[in-house]
């Protein structure tokens, strides 16, 4: 490999660790403080995505300023899905979430298959080929808003969870649930918020994929595998381990696929298989 086309690897590697750390932060949330692995959150991600589309396609909405609405749209609904459906197998065996979740995954892509159909469908703007270069590297502008506005949203999520007074009683609750009870924490409803907030994330993804990536119903899936790929790499527990695993499949994904294209998922999986032998915990956190 040539130093110019290492330095496109480190570049993209960089540009993808902020996307793949959101992309996993609310996935990594909801595992974490509900043991509930969510099957539907790649769903949630192309839900932003096409909100995204359609305000821009539709409205004129430049898809950056789509993030918001994408955000609170996926907020209520991970909001109403939690408290209508998921709390009432919340203590049930693992499988059961396992099912719902898949099964609530298979219904928002079949209803988007017919709404919008199976077309690939892509965000295009005045800026989208715009980009500047750094030596031999070429960045995009808008893989660089992203790589911003994702590490904003990621670290804002942290300061939320260590500062404010819900966080506080989210991470309490997913610390020691009967503890929480006893300190006056309304399990259920920060069950909700919880989920709302992995929903909202999600959102934010799928607006911010919408920009650079075509996608379609079934586009999402990839990513809940991302993200479950990265929460073992980094461990549950805290953003920072999001991002270390972000990070590490991120890198991993954009050399290999630079070398051997049809081999890149096979060997960021390969290296899940191998931590989950090795260490189970992850890299830095709490064991999965």
């Amino acid at each position: 490999m040539s130093s110019a086309e290492l330095s496109q690897v480190v570049v993209n590697g960089l540009l993808l660790t902020g996307i793949l750390a959101l992309v996993a932060v609310g996935f990594s949330l909801v595992w974490g403080i509900m043991n509930i692995v969510n099957l539907a959150h790649g769903a949630m991600i192309v839900l932003g995505a096409y909100l995204t589309f359609g305000l821009h396609q539709w409205k004129g909405v430049d898809p950056f300023l789509s993030i918001p609405i994408s955000m609170a749209a996926l907020f209520l609904l991970g909001y109403g899905i939690q408290r209508l459906l998921i709390n009432q197998v919340i203590r049930a065996p693992l499988l059961a979430t396992f099912l719902l979740t898949f099964g609530l995954e298979i219904l928002i892509i079949n209803l988007l298959n017919y709404f919008f159909k199976a077309d690939l469908r892509s965000v295009t703007t005045g800026y989208s080929g715009s980009g500047f270069t750094i030596g031999p590297a070429r960045v995009p502008y808008i893989r660089l808003a992203a790589l911003g506005i994702s590490f904003l949203l990621v670290l804002a999520l942290g300061a939320f969870l260590r500062r404010s007074k819900t966080g506080r009683a989210i991470r309490a609750t997913g610390m020691d649930i009967d503890a929480a009870r006893l300190t006056g924490v309304k399990v259920a409803k920060i069950y909700a918020i919880t989920f709302a907030i992995g929903a909202a994330m999600a959102g934010a993804a799928g607006s911010l994929l919408s920009l650079s990536v075509p996608f379609d119903p079934t586009f999402g899936g990839s990513y809940t595998q991302r993200a479950f790929v990265i929460c073992v790499l980094g461990g549950l527990g805290n953003v920072v381990n999001v991002i270390i695993g972000a990070t590490i499949f991120a890198f991993v994904e954009v050399f290999v696929g630079a070398r051997l294209p049809a081999l890149s998922q096979a060997m960021t999986f390969a290296m899940l298989v191998l931590l989950l032998i090795w260490r189970p915990q992850g890299i830095a956190g709490k064991s999965v």
